[in-house]
């Protein structure tokens, strides 16, 4: 590697931890480290270096991203139906958690921390507005145990997704480390 690309994977490593640490406040943080990826794979010609991590490592990493949104999307759903909650209970958790999680990001005027807030929030708040709203309503007890199970499962899908996010990041670390060092 020449002096320029290994300041560029530098400069990009370190982003990209900052990227990572993001995903944890329920932000895109998976995304902006596969576009900065993307840009600099797709330029890395015009310095006159060679290809950093391949596009099937780019394709390999877009797909866990899209596994980690499936993760975090689908964690809150489980954790109502785990708690006890219906099918209904469970859509409403997934909804509740988007909803949420845009609303959060409007009205709790703290950055980063109101959408985090707002999609927990949400998936607690729609579980119980489904579970409320269904034709054989349970008990009180039997709602809040599914709603708790939804922000338990929203949390652990956020621990997910970021979990994947690290993943990403040692990928995109050891692959140009280990071409490095094989290379004459």
């Amino acid at each position: 590697m020449d002096w320029i690309t290994i300041t560029v994977f530098s400069l990009f490593m370190l982003l990209s931890a900052g990227f990572v640490l993001i995903t944890l406040l329920g932000l895109p943080g998976g995304w902006l480290m596969l576009l900065l990826a993307v840009v600099i794979e797709s330029s890395s010609s015009y310095w006159g270096s060679e290809s950093i991590w391949g596009w099937p490592i780019i394709g390999i990493c877009f797909g866990l991203i899209i596994l980690g949104e499936v993760i975090e999307l689908i964690a809150s759903g489980i954790g109502s139906k785990l708690g006890g909650g219906s099918t209904r209970g469970m859509w409403g958790a997934i909804l509740g958690s988007i909803a949420g999680a845009l609303a959060g990001t409007f009205m709790i005027p703290i950055p980063l921390i109101g959408t985090l807030i707002g999609a927990v929030a949400g998936a607690f708040i729609g579980t119980v507005l489904a579970e409320l709203t269904h034709k054989d309503s349970p008990t009180l007890g039997q709602i809040v145990k599914s709603g708790i199970g939804a922000t338990l499962g929203r949390i652990l899908g956020i621990f997910g997704k970021t979990g994947i996010a690290a993943i990403i990041w040692c990928l995109l670390l050891a692959i140009p480390t280990f071409l490095a060092k094989f290379q004459p």
